[in-house]
């Protein structure tokens, strides 16, 4: 036991020790982490299928863990996306028991939320979920509120085709209201005038107003595991410019050398990709 505590913390030193050379160069302000591979995972080590999302929550939490000791702000993970209400009930009902439990774990004094300060926000058409995961993701994101360190943003009932449908309509309604309002008030003495023109034209910051990732700045880099190189509808509007890192591990493998790995390609290719961001 006692040998155990010691190498522990012998890691843990290490570890602090190469994040402060890191920390020399350019820090991503957001990583995002496509968590792919529990299913295959599961397959890998013959267990039951379902558990292989089981085995997958540690890797999540430790990827937090080494995010805020590096000091990234944002993490986003893509944990349901809405295709995934198509798989098997008896699948898709395991994942819900599955993230009830850890939204109540990660209210938990002790958890790894609490010790780190950490926000946490649910990303998607969440009236998509069943109503005990809803209303714990809600209490979750209530709880943490006031936590400002760092903020994870995990994305359930999630695709990005469905976030962009989301705030077209969302701008188009407001777009509406705001015209309704201005002929109420006799704007114009009832002429369309130039203000009221500009008013009807959706604009970029419109629509990115009302995404439901417009809590975070767009990701510096996306991980997406088991050397799939597909965003399957996640973040497509935020990830133009973003580094893309696909490496082989399933999930549940992932671990500190895979993001020291991406860290060191994003500190490779900043000036590029800060140059591309400026051209926009």
């Amino acid at each position: 036991m006692g040998e155990d505590r010691f190498f522990g913390s012998s890691l843990t030193i290490l570890r602090r020790f190469l994040f402060r050379i890191l920390a020399v160069g350019p820090i991503p302000n957001h990583i995002a982490f496509i968590m792919d591979g529990n299913r295959r995972y599961a397959k890998k080590q013959n267990l039951e299928q379902g558990t292989g999302h089981e085995a997958g929550f540690p890797a999540l939490m430790s990827m937090l863990k080494y995010c805020y000791e590096l000091g990234v702000k944002f993490i986003t993970v893509y944990a349901f996306s809405i295709d995934n209400f198509k798989r098997r009930p008896e699948e898709v009902q395991h994942v819900m028991d599955l993230m009830l439990e850890k939204i109540e774990g990660l209210l938990k004094e002790e958890s790894i939320v609490n010790q780190y300060g950490v926000r946490v926000y649910f990303v998607g058409n969440l009236k998509l979920l069943n109503e005990p995961v809803r209303v714990a993701a809600e209490k979750a994101m209530l709880a943490t509120a006031n936590n400002t360190n760092t903020v994870l943003l995990i994305c359930v009932a999630y695709t990005s085709s469905d976030e962009i449908v989301h705030s077209i309509q969302y701008s188009c309604q407001e777009k509406w209201d705001e015209m309704q309002a201005s002929k109420v008030n006799g704007a114009c003495n009832g002429e369309i005038c130039k203000q009221e023109k500009e008013c009807c034209v959706l604009k970029l910051v419109d629509l990115e107003k009302h995404m439901y990732m417009g809590v975070a700045s767009d990701p510096d880099i996306l991980i997406r595991s088991s050397g799939e190189m597909r965003l399957s509808n996640f973040l497509l509007w935020q990830s133009a410019n973003c580094l893309l890192y696909s490496p082989s591990a399933l999930w549940p493998e992932i671990g500190l050398r895979h993001l020291v790995w991406a860290v060191l390609n994003f500190q490779r290719n900043h000036s590029y990709l800060e140059k591309k961001k400026k051209q926009l």
